[in-house]
């Protein structure tokens, strides 16, 4: 041991060869996943899965709650969370590019029992986000058609979101890509529109500055204690904003060349995020005033009666742009499809890597020649289909319930990527590797995890704290925000008292399992330089203008 841990360069053909040995069984035993994501799907794909409903409708709530400026900080705080976050799964990611991501890697770097424990959780979370989606495309669609049934489109998009699901992860990825692009073109115009019906251009007199000096604003608050808590209770708003970016660690096990395209969808994404998000948020504050009815009625509002109030489409009715409630609803039901098909695809995978790993039924880690966990699918389904139910026919309570376990679990999920992380870091230190074996190093480790964990727990603390002080005070609503924290620790703590499980010894992480498939796809073949050459030059242009906008 102490021979090996002297050389930072060590011999890995052994390693390769076991490694390609293990491959050729698992493929054998439950089929072969399909490399089919190319970098422009991932970066578009690290986009969508933040840019949805919650930039369209909650955005509004988020400044009625904590005034123009304290929302702008809200979402800049859970912006710099969300960067650390995807840089470290970043990091992770392009070394080991596994299906199952993050719930591997805690397995691996951390104690098995964590990694179950986030692959139920993370699976479960997709799976009720698919019921939530579909839901909401029902409400949606009663916008144009008030009398029409929710259940019947709710169906229908089910069968649609699985028949993507089962064409494979290419068809996901392309579709994917031009719904986020949709988004994407959404956001460039609304801040536009804003930003000339601030400065009076269009729709009226100039509005400049003056939302900010109203009465309550900057920051919503009557003594610096409630600015505070404010300020940092909308952060929990902006937190679920942002949910889905670590979507990218999951698709980064189906990427045709991960350590190239991961590392890519962080540079070249993470601050098109910022500026969408940003920018959106202080072109609600300018132009929207704090107090305004629609605003605090869309922060509680149905998807439905929030799409006619929404900031979006306010800003558009007061630029006197006609038909901008139904472009927004438009954009909405893309939003929808994306994040559904999103949720079928990070669930199914997720089953599919605890299939394999022992961790479910080895039935859940099979794919068909399309590379798809059609079992995994079938569950995923039958548990959405099941919530989707029990919500329209019940009183609603359950799935009110539901919905409050997975948003516990993915602060926690957050959270644990930050502790990988830094158990990853201290392995590779321990059995004496070079940083330069990294195809992507995270900025700022190991204060980037430190940061993030604190800013997570500091949500945790004001949700309870939020939920204790409510007037009137309710024990429900207390529970409701806790009741996700005890099951995701009771879930680890029962594989792990039930397995015997440990903490992974840091001399024993397995830092090779996998790698291979990155070090043989990092470098482009002769054909595919002189088909880049052959290129004409209009053909070129286009694709600059595609790079640039996406």
């Amino acid at each position: 041991m102490a021979d090996y841990m002297q050389k930072p360069e060590f011999d890995s053909s052994s390693v390769d060869q076991a490694h390609d040995n293990v491959v050729y069984n698992e493929e054998q035993e439950f089929g072969a996943v399909k490399r089919d994501l190319k970098s422009r799907h991932l970066q578009m794909i690290a986009i969508g899965g933040t840019i949805g409903t919650g930039i369209f409708l909650s955005s509004g709530g988020s400044v009625a709650a904590a005034g123009p400026l304290g929302a702008l900080i809200s979402y800049t705080i859970v912006g710099i969370m969300v960067f650390f976050i995807v840089t470290s799964l970043g990091e992770m990611s392009a070394y080991l590019p596994l299906p199952g991501a993050f719930t591997t890697f805690g397995s691996r770097f951390v104690d098995p029992a964590l990694g179950f424990g986030l692959g139920i959780g993370y699976a479960f979370q997709w799976i009720i986000t698919v019921t939530i989606e579909v839901t909401s495309a029902g409400l949606i669609l009663q916008y144009w058609w008030p009398d029409l049934q929710m259940w019947i489109p709710a169906l229908v998009f089910i069968v649609i979101l699985v028949g993507i699901t089962l064409l494979g992860v290419k068809a996901f990825g392309e579709l994917e890509y031009w719904f986020s692009m949709i988004k994407v073109l959404c956001c460039i115009c609304f801040i536009i529109v804003g930003i000339l019906v601030d400065a009076g251009a269009v729709g009226g007199d100039i509005i400049g500055g003056r939302n900010w000096h109203i009465e309550g604003a900057p920051i919503v608050g009557e003594t610096a204690r409630d600015r505070t808590v404010n300020i940092f209770t909308t952060c929990v708003w902006a937190f679920f904003s942002f949910g889905g970016t670590e979507l990218i660690g999951i698709t980064a096990g189906e990427s045709a060349n991960p350590a190239k395209a991961v590392p890519k969808a962080i540079r070249h994404t993470f601050w098109r995020i910022m500026l969408f998000y940003i920018l959106s948020i202080a072109v609600i504050g300018l132009v929207i005033p704090w107090d305004n009815p629609n605003l605090l009625n869309a922060a509680g509002s149905g998807v439905n009666e929030a799409v006619a109030i929404a900031p979006f489409t306010i800003v558009f009715k007061m630029a006197n742009l006609p038909g901008a409630d139904h472009a927004i609803n438009a954009v909405l039901l893309t939003a929808v499809l994306s994040a559904g098909q999103s949720s079928f695809y990070a669930s199914t995978r997720t089953l599919m890597a605890m299939g394999r790993e022992g961790k479910m039924p080895a039935i859940f880690g099979r794919v068909n020649s399309r590379g798809v966990p059609l079992f995994s699918l079938a569950v995923v389904t039958l548990i959405a289909s099941i919530a989707f139910v029990a919500d329209v026919v019940g009183t609603g309570v359950v799935f009110t319930w539901l919905v409050n376990l997975t948003g516990m679990s993915a602060l926690l999920t957050w959270m644990s990527i930050s502790v990988i992380h830094l158990r990853f870091r201290a392995a590779f230190k321990a059995q004496g590797r070079s940083l330069s074996d990294l195809p992507y190093i995270a900025p700022f480790f190991p204060y980037s995890c430190y940061i993030s964990i604190l800013l997570a727990l500091m949500i945790v603390f004001l949700q309870g704290y939020q939920s204790v002080t409510a007037d009137p005070f309710e024990v429900q609503g207390v529970v409701a925000v806790f009741v996700g924290a005890p099951v995701f620790f009771l879930t680890i703590i029962g594989w792990k008292l039930y397995h015997k499980t440990r903490l992974v010894p840091l001399l024993e992480v397995d830092l090779d399992s996998g790698r291979p498939t990155i070090i043989q796809g990092t470098s482009k073949t002769a054909s595919e330089e002189d088909q880049e050459a052959n290129v004409p030059v209009w053909k070129k242009a286009g694709r600059r203008i595609l790079h640039f906008i996406a």
